[in-house]
């Protein structure tokens, strides 16, 4: 059992408790009426962290199980999505670390390079200042002040969903050791002759001046327009008709392209046209991209600027000419139109073209056009000289893990259908532009020898890659000579920095040591057993760090990969920024705990990868599906305190294991299900069935621990004070079974919920088992199977019993029969078994249905009684093979029954001809909504089935 000490409560997590402030057990203060889930989170989250409870040691015992958390932006704030994403994450570690595995799970940020310099730009914009007046160095000192002071909002923020992480390994993908990995890894590909400098047409942001990778893009709506141009033939006479979104570009255009197998234009290809406005000629070709059935079947080709037109003038060779600078302004190549703005430039193309005849028509047009995340403007595919990384090596690598033969897939993707998304990335892959327009970020580390083109970087200046600035001087002395004292060599490194998922590629080994092969992190929890993230990233992270982990450890970086869903709205929509629908997660921790959430989410799981629909009220910031776990909260809660006021202030180890021989009926009955339970939830959590695990155990310990075992044992728990002898004695042994039963299975259950419902389980753990501030339920073994216990005929027929319970109790809710009024019950059953289990339980059936007397009948006798009998009011229920009699001959007023039994019929043939009225007519039949229909219907066979009962009850009165 591992031991680790538990501080006292407090507030802030950062600060510890002191030796002398360490609390009494719960159990010896007692659990409090009511749950406060605040308090009870913050002690247990600082007592974790402050004890080192998560902090692994390389060289422990136990099977290596590791994570490296998704890493959110630096930036960031706590989203559901990350509030869903760290439920899934955290319930898996915290299971395998009862499983007694080796567990690291580890934290860490991303440095959000184009975020952070957005927040830095717009402070030094309001003060009237560019970061070029401040210069690199001291923007970057600003850059680092601002982290320290507001970069750990997010890490605070997942501090409170108790996440299991070792703190204490923290990353950054900045920090000392991710930077050294990035360096390396960056030489290492270009040595390779993966990484190389060239032009290509990228996502250019206007507003940030940066290249931006398509994972930093958002689609959007939005109403535009299509215009139609006339292209007139250079010779003979006619013309071609195309149609645009953005006019501006067609002064870049270098061809118009039809589709090959077009009739209408065949005779044309190989012909030119004059472009209007600039007067150039440009070739008409032929193309299979061109779709012949949209608009006309002619296409304005502008490679410069659409990644379509881009691979349609390399495969015929046209010239590519860029009539747009970063600033979304239109350069010189754009003749008459320099200087305007890149819209401002669209109306006067347009009203150009009108002005010289070339203008045919203006449609409304309804599109998706790509706006930059970060600079919220639409972004401009540009051609550019950046840095790449040739992919299709790489991803060689990991088709060839996925088609792994002996070892089976790897990574395995759960669920698999995820696996040919990510086959499908893997294929047909461009290569990866690298290089973004920032100071804040992983700079490049390449060095240009400006000496050589006057002291200027340009597209022809040569360059070295190097480790440093001492490893560039040399390699460049060693190309280039040294230089003379009138003309030394000179370098300047690439002002540029890396794509953030540059540094994310590396994340799963460069958090462990990597370069270091060495290193103890590396060498015990590489590769890492599974990474938990949303299927929107499989090719920009996950595909990322598969080809980055092949290239430079020949091994994929993680085992498993589980693709959860997305958590939709209260309409089940999407939650995005645009649309303002996110919930906060933080107001429901503050209004129902951690925990709550914790549950809700998992629980919502219907499978692996599918999306979750959470209930939310907006103008009152509540959610049902989440009270709905704090009340199960609170049910465990009122459980514990109830067993703790009856456990005679023992514990599960002074209690002991009952003895076989001693176990009633429904102990037998419970033991049975706890080891059934115990199997499914183990199997769950380790196939990843965190949903069906969560609602299982909710089915458990609220229907079956809760509502019904403690109910059959309360009698057990007290024995009357005026027993003596031989009865007494027995009744006390029967009580201490009873106790022992109790305290295994609560004790058990807090163990298997501890991954779902952590600060709780520990909490209550600690109350049951009066166990000292030295020891943590996060840290116990899981529960051992007895699968001794496993009995499926007792619990089929238990079932059955419960069922026959529920029976009687709505017989005498519909007799009207007081709660504490006696009323003789009858079975009536032909099975056995059924009959010996129902003797059996006759005193926990006396005391559950405040009968008068139970007997148990077979149909004969039951038949022969009911002859001897006649006219005696008996009211009839079935279960199964069961009936149920509850003779009310003299307990009730039988005419007031009856009048009330008329009123339900009366208003239940009343709702029966609403609904089948609404139903019969063709209006809403054919034109409400299908889910309308569907309840519509649900209800009329509801209300046909309470009117049935109501006759059936008034014919049994007579």
């Amino acid at each position: 059992m591992a031991r680790v000490p538990v501080p006292a409560a407090v507030t802030e997590l950062s600060a510890p408790a002191p030796e002398a402030a360490l609390p009494k057990t719960v159990a010896a203060e007692g659990l409090p009426k009511t749950y406060d889930p605040a308090g009870t989170e913050s002690r247990w989250q600082q007592a974790w962290e402050s004890s080192g409870a998560f902090h692994p040691d390389p060289a422990a015992e136990g099977e290596p199980f590791s994570v490296v958390i998704p890493p959110p932006n630096v930036t960031g704030s706590l989203h559901m999505g990350h509030a869903f994403n760290t439920a899934l994450i955290d319930t898996i570690v915290r299971f395998q670390r009862l499983r007694g595995k080796n567990v690291l799970c580890l934290p860490g940020t991303d440095h959000a390079s184009i975020a952070v310099q957005t927040i830095l730009e717009k402070q030094l914009k309001a003060e009237g200042k560019r970061k070029e007046d401040l210069g690199r160095e001291a923007f970057l000192e600003q850059a680092w002040e601002w982290k320290a002071q507001s970069g750990g909002t997010i890490v605070g923020q997942l501090r409170r969903l108790g996440y299991s992480v070792d703190w204490r390994r923290e990353r950054f993908t900045l920090d000392a050791g991710c930077s050294a990995a990035v360096i390396e890894a960056f030489n290492r590909l270009h040595e390779q002759g993966l990484i190389y400098r060239g032009e290509y047409l990228v996502n250019w942001c206007p507003a940030s001046g940066s290249a931006v990778s398509d994972l930093e893009v958002e689609m959007k709506e939005v109403d535009g327009h299509l215009w139609h141009f006339r292209y007139p033939l250079s010779e003979g006479g006619g013309c071609l008709e195309v149609a645009t979104t953005r006019p501006e570009t067609l002064l870049g255009d270098t061809a118009v392209a039809v589709n090959p197998k077009d009739p209408r234009y065949a005779a044309l290809v190989g012909q030119t046209l004059t472009l209007p406005l600039v007067g150039r000629e440009i070739p008409i070709v032929a193309d299979d991209h061109v779709d012949a059935e949209f608009g006309t079947g002619c296409v304005k080709v502008t490679p410069a600027h659409d990644p379509n037109d881009f691979a349609i003038g390399q495969r015929h060779a046209l010239p590519l000419i860029t009539v747009m600078a970063k600033d979304g302004s239109m350069n010189e190549a754009a003749g008459r139109f320099a200087g305007l703005d890149r819209f401002e430039a669209r109306q006067a193309v347009v009203a150009a073209m009108e002005a010289e005849g070339f203008l045919v028509k203006v449609e409304p047009y309804r599109h998706s056009v790509p706006f930059s995340d970060r600079g919220k403007v639409p972004v401009e595919p540009l051609l550019s000289t950046q840095w790449f990384v040739r992919t299709e090596p790489l991803a060689a690598r990991c088709r060839e893990a996925l088609d792994a033969a002996a070892t089976g897939p790897e990574p395995r993707f759960v669920p698999e259908r995820w696996s040919m998304v990510y086959r499908d990335w893997l294929t047909d892959i461009r290569d990866w532009c690298i290089s973004r327009q920032l100071w804040w970020g992983h700079r490049i580390p390449a060095w240009f020898v400006v000496s050589e083109t006057g002291g200027l970087i340009t597209d022809s200046t040569p360059y070295v890659v190097a480790r440093d600035e001492v490893e560039a001087m040399a390699k460049a002395e060693a190309q280039f000579g040294g230089g003379t004292h009138a003309h030394p060599l000179v370098l300047e490194q690439d002002p540029d920095a890396l794509d953030t998922w540059f540094s994310s590629g590396l994340w799963p080994f460069s958090t462990l040591g990597w370069p270091d092969a060495d290193a103890a992190d590396l060498e015990r929890w590489y590769p890492t057993s599974v990474l938990v993230t949303g299927f929107d990233i499989i090719f920009f992270w996950v595909a990322r760090m598969t080809m980055m982990a092949g290239a430079f450890t020949g091994r994929m970086p993680f085992r498993d990969v589980y693709i959860h869903g997305l958590v939709r709205d209260e309409q089940n929509r999407k939650m995005s920024k645009s649309a303002g629908n996110g919930i906060d997660p933080l107001l429901l921790i503050d209004r129902y705990g951690a925990d709550a959430l914790r549950f809700a989410l998992v629980r919502e799981v219907a499978g692996a990868g599918q999306d979750i629909r959470l209930d939310y009220d907006r103008k009152s910031d509540t959610s049902a599906t989440v009270e709905a776990s704090r009340n199960f909260a609170n049910k465990l809660w009122n459980a514990t305190r109830f067993a703790l006021m009856n456990l005679g202030g023992e514990t599960p180890a002074s209690l002991g294991d009952p003895d076989p021989a001693s176990l009633q009926l429904a102990d037998r009955w419970i033991l049975s299900r706890l080891a059934r339970v115990n199997r499914e939830t183990a199997e769950r959590y380790e196939g990843y069935g965190l949903g069906e695990a969560a609602k299982g155990l909710y089915e458990f310990a609220w229907n079956e621990v809760c509502d019904w075992y403690l109910e059959l044992i309360k009698r057990r728990l007290q024995v009357p004070a005026d027993l003596e002898g031989a009865a007494r004695e027995a009744a006390l042994a029967d009580q201490c079974t009873a106790r022992q039963v109790l305290a295994k299975v609560l004790n058990a259950l807090l163990v298997m919920l501890h991954p779902l419902m952590p600060h709780l389980s520990e909490e209550l753990w600690h109350g049951l088992t009066g166990e000292s501030e030295a020891t943590f339920l996060a840290l116990q073994p899981w529960p051992t199977l007895d699968a001794a216990s496993l009995n499926d005929q007792l619990e089929a027929s238990f079932a059955e019993l419960i069922e026959a319970i529920r029976v009687v109790r709505n017989l005498r809710a519909v007799a009207g029969l007081k709660p504490a009024q006696p009323a003789p019950v009858q079975f009536v059953t032909g099975r056995g078994a059924l009959a010996q289990l129902l003797q059996e339980a006759t005193a926990d059936i006396t005391t559950l249905t405040r009968a008068e007397s139970v007997a148990v009948l077979d149909p004969a006798t039951a038949e022969a009684a009911r002859g001897g009998a006649a006219g005696q009011r008996t009211l009839a229920g079935v279960c199964g093979e069961l009936q149920v009699l509850l003779p009310i001959e003299g307990l009730v007023d039988l005419d007031a029954l009856r009048g009330r039994l008329e009123k339900d019929l009366a208003k239940a043939e009343k709702e029966i001809a609403g609904l089948a009225g609404r139903l019969a007519n063709p209006n809403f039949a054919g034109k409400a909504p299908p889910e309308v229909v569907v309840e519509c219907k649900a209800n009329l066979a509801e209300a046909q089935a309470q009117a049935e009962l109501a006759r059936k009850r008034l014919a049994e009165l007579g």
